[in-house]
């Protein structure tokens, strides 16, 4: 059911919001040069796939997890695409391909070992990997792995339909943070 809903939200916000992606695609490029920033992550069964966001970091940034980042990388203009989740809108075909849902675990990077060795432990790589979760909304990033895990954990095995749209709305009404970058030293 909820993979219904995951084709269906996500092909019709990439038809309705072509309009937006293309603007956000143009800004992008007087920004960075470069607005489409693809990476690998770990899906569902802990496969990988290439997860595809708008630009917020200064090109030829080192590829480490958001908290990991230092906040001179991040752009004004990926500021402003962090701060409103815009970046995330290209992950819509991310979505309708079926590598990811609208709700679940924030895909990791490769890297992120603890990580996945608590995801593991959780039983969380069975679902697939989502744009927004618990975990989002209430501002758990992925500096605290367990937490992090646990959330991810408690999420899927409380998601229903009612709870798959509750945390679409908290998301695009603007609950959490977004990803945390840490600050320059």
């Amino acid at each position: 059911m909820i993979r219904c809903f995951d084709v269906l939200l996500s092909l019709l916000g990439l038809v309705v919001g072509l309009p937006i992606l293309v603007l956000l695609y143009i800004a992008g490029l007087m920004d960075t040069g470069s607005p489409v920033f693809r990476q690998q992550r770990v899906g569902r069964n802990q496969r990988t796939f290439t997860l595809i966001k708008f630009r917020t970091m200064k090109k030829n940034t080192e590829a480490v997890a958001s908290h990991l980042a230092d906040t001179a990388s991040v752009t004004k203009w990926g500021r402003f695409l962090r701060r409103t989740k815009l970046d995330e809108l290209p992950q819509l075909w991310n979505v309708f391909k079926g590598e990811m849902s609208l709700v679940g675990p924030r895909p990791c990077l490769l890297s992120q070992s603890e990580l996945i060795s608590e995801r593991q432990a959780c039983g969380v790589f069975r679902a697939r990997p989502g744009i927004t979760g618990l975990a989002q909304i209430n501002g758990i990033d992925m500096s605290t792995p367990r937490l992090l895990a646990e959330t991810d954990a408690q999420m899927l095995a409380n998601l229903t339909v009612k709870n798959y749209f509750r945390f679409i709305a908290l998301t695009v009404i603007g609950k959490g943070a977004g990803d945390r970058v840490r600050d320059s030293q």
